[in-house]
């Protein structure tokens, strides 16, 4: 594993112009703080983040509760705007949230069919790609179950499903096994492991659970106590397939923590 400590980040205010061309990375943000409100009372949230994901990375968020994790997800996905700095994103992208949000009066293949019909495939196609689908995440015996009758694991597959459907390059996961039982995450990882190799897709995927991001990622970014900034990165090198209970994957997870503790209690002190 490369820590790679970053203690200066950006200055606040600096607005740097998004790169364009074929050779543009996936995600790109440059300089970006985001304030919510204003005046003496503003939450200033996240300040000068530069980072950028590679093609085909998977790039994992942590930090304490509040540090800007969804935040800058949200600013990625393009569902809010940075007060300053610049967010550039190359390519298609899928949001996939922490509760599945299934239409309940839709069967999973006829969620993952809405998917399709907003990205304009023909009725006559929807059907079996929405199957094609949920077989790639190994629930095409449960097509036509109602959300209700599935698991919540299972639930989550769906969503899963729905978010390829978009036929998306970058896959935004904001905390998608938070609510899981220890097992159904353990297989869920496999899954998206598998599915994000096998279509080169660049995952940004934001966890609070730090052996859950050195399982899964590539790099992991540890993000400050509010306001966030870039405080370490840790690239992770262990060999794919991983199992989060590896000895290699607990001492990442532990140089993770350390750092995280770190930041904690750098924050509680100022608070003071």
């Amino acid at each position: 594993m490369t820590v790679i400590d970053d203690r200066t980040s950006a200055p606040a205010g600096a607005v740097v112009a998004a790169a364009d061309g074929g050779g543009a990375a996936p995600i790109s943000l440059h300089g970006v703080s985001k304030r919510y409100g204003v005046g003496p009372a503003s939450v200033l949230a996240l300040d000068g983040v530069s980072l950028t994901v590679r093609q085909g990375e998977f790039l994992c968020l942590v930090g304490a509760s509040g540090c800007g994790k969804s935040t800058l997800l949200s600013l990625v996905a393009g569902l809010d705007a940075p007060t300053v700095g610049t967010v550039s994103v190359n390519g298609r992208t899928a949001f996939m949230f922490q509760e599945a949000a299934l239409l309940p009066w839709r069967s999973a293949s006829q969620n993952v069919e809405l998917a399709l019909k907003l990205r304009g495939v023909p009725r006559r196609e929807r059907r079996e790609q929405a199957r094609d689908l949920l077989a790639l995440v190994r629930l095409a015996d449960f097509a036509d179950k109602a959300p209700h009758e599935l698991s919540g694991g299972m639930r989550q597959r769906v969503a899963m499903a729905r978010a390829l459907a978009q036929d998306a390059d970058i896959l935004l996961m904001d905390e998608p096994f938070g609510a899981l039982d220890a097992i159904t995450r353990d297989v869920l990882h496999d899954e998206i492991e598998r599915i994000a190799q096998e279509r080169a897709l660049t995952v940004l995927f934001v966890t609070h659970n730090v052996r859950e991001a050195s399982r899964l990622g590539d790099r992991v970014v540890l993000l400050s106590s509010r306001p966030g900034r870039v405080a370490a990165e840790f690239v992770v090198d262990a060999q794919r397939p991983r199992r989060i209970e590896s000895a290699e994957i607990a001492a990442v997870a532990a140089d993770i923590t350390v750092r995280l503790r770190e930041e904690v209690r750098r924050h509680a002190r100022s608070d003071d």
